[in-house]
């Protein structure tokens, strides 16, 4: 497997994979409300491809967000393995390199909505997010956060904000 800087001809492949994985209703989440006309972090979106087909696999996305006190931060997301190759530590992969790519792009944290007992093993916790409110319904339990920065999220408190970035940024 090859994991390497997404590209715009991978879109109609990442969009069948998302589907495939999440469906149609995604858009409804809470989390989509953030990524609606903002572009994923250019420098922190991925595709796992299959070396011998040359087919996506996976995908990973990070999106700017504000923090309440103006804060910038990440918003990791959606992150989909293909239904055929997941239980192959194919994930785990996507998910370790592309949080070595954010701190080494001056993450301070990172947040998203998830299954603790999956992404507890990165970092992310609930407690970290206890004073962050979103503008929607989540269940509270999958908002976790990744502390780069010690005390960034836990001294947080108020509402997450959508970040757009210009182009020229």
């Amino acid at each position: 497997m090859i994991i390497r800087p997404e590209q715009p001809t991978d879109s109609a492949a990442i969009e069948a994979l998302l589907v495939i994985c999440f469906g149609p209703d995604r858009f409804k989440k809470t989390a989509y409300r953030f990524r609606e006309g903002v572009a994923p972090h250019p420098d922190l979106s991925y595709v796992m491809e299959d070396e011998t087909t040359g087919t996506v696999i996976g995908t990973i996305r990070y999106w700017p967000v504000m923090l309440p006190d103006g804060t910038q931060s990440l918003l990791l997301g959606p992150i989909a393995i293909d239904p055929s190759r997941q239980s192959e530590g194919m994930g785990i992969d996507l998910m370790e390199y592309s949080l070595e790519k954010a701190k080494a792009l001056g993450a301070r944290s990172i947040l998203l909505v998830g299954d603790a007992p999956y992404y507890n093993r990165f970092g992310f916790l609930r407690e970290n997010t206890l004073g962050i409110t979103l503008p929607g319904w989540v269940d509270l339990n999958r908002f976790l956060g990744l502390e780069i920065e010690p005390g960034i999220l836990k001294k947080q408190h108020g509402m997450l904000q959508k970040m757009v970035v210009s182009k020229e940024e």
